[in-house]
């Protein structure tokens, strides 16, 4: 996994200014080479976009057009940032701002808050939820998890839109939203929480640029010294701004016409955070000297891939259609996506993950040869992971969650920060590091103690996940050193803490599961893009024809974020014997084999698609609740045989001893404990008590080969008798089939 333009190296520093623009393509070097007044980018997906901005400040500044202190770079996520200012420090440009919207109007906010306020600062709410909940609360209205996250979600849009409670309905009906609920209800909860902050002196993440706008709109010195200091501004991924966030980067400005943009509406899809493409759309309207440069050249993917992304988009409609870009492929040819239909979504996970081991096979031995870091499954909504973590834990693939715990937070490299702390203060006293072949031999050196081996351990398990975050590290010293020849430990470890700082991670072995809102300004050699189906994607809520084209942006984030290889799937049924009553997404009429673009909803799915089709499975009818009879739907539900709320007879100390015979088996496999049976396996069974193995090779989770390798064991602690020793394992395992 890496950023849209590769930036885990070291590169050296450019000698000169003319240095900088070396290796830029007509395109990026007309943007790194205008300096002067508005500049608007559309930039397609895989163009290079953020090397063209990042090239433009460095140009500037190593020419000394640009003092570096009075540059802002903003864009909208810390790890953008990160990369950002990583990307200018190499190219001799240290020294530059680069923020999110939120961090630079933070820091601003507390150093003028005493001059414009009076006081301390108002402390910052880091989470809403538990504040929201108290505003519902104390309006007497009870909300379910699913629905406070919503109401939350209402509160953010209204702030960045900058719509009060009073006249949050209002707005509401004019933009076309679906409220999660009656909008007077939620403009009450709304009004509550602002009073509860109001209370407790805090503030929230909008407030921090409510304030500043505030503050810059009412106080004109205070509002000169930021714009003393800041003479040059960049924005990038523009296509996302806020109302909010303009407004404030246009009291920034002043009169000045100094900024750089850089955008692509058709990548917009966080409309939902009041972002949208009219400001990017309407640039040269407001600034009519503006500079327009379009980055059409796709880096990224092949023209298969590219050829199926602008197809796509060519069936958009509405004004970011009007404007998109048409790219062309600079990469060699390669092959042609995949499409495949399944029977069911636990089929569908199945297929995905098969075809994840033939990819992960070397090539000498008829596979790809990717790493399990360079493949990614992307799906529509969080819930979907689920079914793709079973999968891919009983094939034995290595994967990870994005958006689930930080590398830098993780023990083992919190660990190995302290160590290689404590060895670059110790310098050369420390026999080990001081014995050690290069940087990359010291930092190895250091983290032995921590548990690295240049040798990977057997299985995957904990073991396996601590020592790939070790790997990470090791390999990061590796490329700091062939970019700086010179580089101590402590130049190393000054790196690592600012990557830290900036939640710029290295590369962890292990397939990516995320959403495709969190896969953006991501790219893999291969994605798989699941669950492709109308009423996911579309997701069922998208109603008017405004939040239908979103869907089919977030589709072609989707598709671009693949270089190489890529797979798009869908299932007819959600569960094993349930109705097939699901069609393809619309998105891909016209577009995937056997289907056309103008047969619209009524268009047979014929039997072109590629991939393996349809995998046939034993026939078994709707799985209904053991309480109360309703047919269930949700995978847990099917596991358990029983609704989430009904009640359950679950035997609690079979349960515990399920899983303290799971932890025992998953260490002596070296894999991680979900890989021998899932929590919710562990519960229908202590629900279940089979007694043969015929009983519980019915309980969902429990196949065949889990059956032969674990079944007397699970056997033999529901009928609550010891578990014999495991036999030494002579082979390594097979995953399920």
């Amino acid at each position: 996994m890496t950023s849209a333009t590769q930036a885990t190296s070291f590169p050296h520093v450019p000698s000169s200014a003319d240095a900088v623009l070396e290796g830029l393509d007509p395109e990026q070097r007309a943007v790194a080479t205008t300096l002067q007044g508005p500049v608007c980018v559309l930039a397609g997906a895989g163009t290079g976009k953020t090397r063209a901005i990042t090239h433009r400040i460095a140009y500037g500044v190593r020419a000394g057009i640009f003092q570096p202190a009075t540059v802002l770079a903003v864009t909208f996520t810390q790890r953008a940032a990160g990369e950002m200012r990583g990307r200018l420090r190499q190219l001799g440009a240290g020294g530059v701002q680069t923020r999110t919207f939120h961090s630079a109007a933070l820091r601003q906010l507390q150093y003028f808050w005493p001059k414009a306020v009076g006081g301390e600062p108002p402390r910052l709410l880091e989470r809403k939820f538990s504040l929201v909940a108290e505003a519902a609360s104390r309006g007497r209205l009870r909300l379910e998890r699913l629905e406070l996250r919503d109401v939350t979600g209402e509160i953010e849009w209204a702030k960045v839109t900058q719509t009060t409670p009073e006249d949050y309905p209002a707005a509401m009906a004019k933009s076309g939203r679906e409220a999660p609920r009656d909008p007077a209800e939620i403009a009450r909860v709304y009004a509550t929480y602002e009073q509860l902050k109001r209370d407790r002196g805090t503030i929230d993440f909008e407030d921090v640029l409510l304030l500043t706008v505030g503050i810059l709109s009412d106080r004109p010195d205070i509002a000169e010294v930021v714009r003393g200091q800041y003479h040059h501004f960049t924005v990038d991924e523009y296509q996302d701004v806020s109302p909010l966030q303009q407004r404030l980067l246009t009291l920034w400005l002043g009169e000045r016409d100094s900024l750089c943009v850089v955008g692509d509406a058709s990548q917009t899809i966080y409309s939902f955070t009041g972002a949208t493409p009219d400001h990017l759309l309407d640039f040269r309207t407001r600034h009519p000297r503006a500079t327009l440069v379009k980055l059409v050249r796709d880096y990224r993917s092949t023209p298969q891939v590219v050829h199926l992304a602008n197809g796509l988009l060519s069936q958009a409609k509405g004004r970011a259609a009007e404007h998109r870009l048409e790219l062309i492929s600079q990469r060699p040819t390669g092959p042609e996506p995949e499409f495949s239909e399944h029977a069911d979504e636990p089929a569908e996970a199945e297929a995905a993950a098969r075809r994840i081991r033939e990819l992960l096979t070397p090539v000498a031995e008829g596979g790809a040869g990717l790493t399990a870091s360079e493949i990614a499954v992307l799906y529509r909504a969080n819930s979907q992971s689920e079914i793709y973590e079973q999968a891919l834990a009983d094939a034995g693939v290595p994967y990870q969650l994005r958006g689930a715990e930080r590398f830098f937070e993780r023990p083992e490299v919190r660990q190995a920060g302290l160590a290689l702390r404590g060895a670059a203060r110790a310098g050369g006293n420390d026999s080990a590091v001081a014995d050690a072949d290069g940087l990359a031999g010291q930092v190895g050196a250091v983290l032995a103690g921590a548990g690295w081996t240049p040798e990977p351990p057997a299985g995957s398990g904990a073991v396996r996940d601590r020592w790939e975050s070790l790997r990470s590290l090791v390999r990061l010293a590796e490329d700091f050193a062939r970019a700086r020849e010179d580089a101590t430990l402590a130049d190393f470890v000054a790196e690592v803490e600012e990557r830290a700082a900036a939640q710029h991670a290295p590369t962890v072995e292990g397939v990516t599961l995320a959403s495709l809102h969190t896969a953006k300004g991501l790219e893999w050699d291969a994605v798989f893009l699941v669950g492709l189906t109308d009423g996911m994607l579309p997701i069922t809520y998208a109603k008017t024809p405004e939040q239908v084209e979103e869907e089919r942006r977030l589709l072609y984030v989707g598709v671009t974020r693949a270089r190489l290889h890529l797979s798009l799937s869908w299932a007819l049924a959600r569960s094993p014997g349930g109705r097939a009553g699901r069609r393809p997404s619309r998105f891909l009429d016209g577009l995937r084999p056997g289907s056309a673009a103008d047969q619209g909803r009524g268009g047979g799915r014929g039997g072109g698609e590629r991939g393996g089709g349809v995998r046939a499975r034993k026939p078994r009818g709707p799985v209904k609740c053991r309480v109360c009879e309703r047919t269930l739907t949700e995978a847990a539900e099917v596991k358990l045989r029983r609704c989430e709320d009904c009640p359950s007879t679950m035997d609690e100390q079979l349960y515990e001893r399920l899983r303290e015979w799971r932890l025992e088996r998953a260490r002596d496999l070296g894999r991680p404990a979900y890989a021998v049976f899932t929590d919710v396996t562990l519960m229908a069974i202590a629900e279940d008590v089979p007694g043969s193995e015929a009983e519980l090779s019915r309980i969902s989770g429990v196949g065949a080969h889990k059956l032969r390798q674990f079944g007397a064991d699970v056997l033999a602690l529901c009928a609550g008798e010891p578990v014999q020793a495991p036999p030494e394992e002579t082979s390594q395992e097979t995953p399920e089939k």
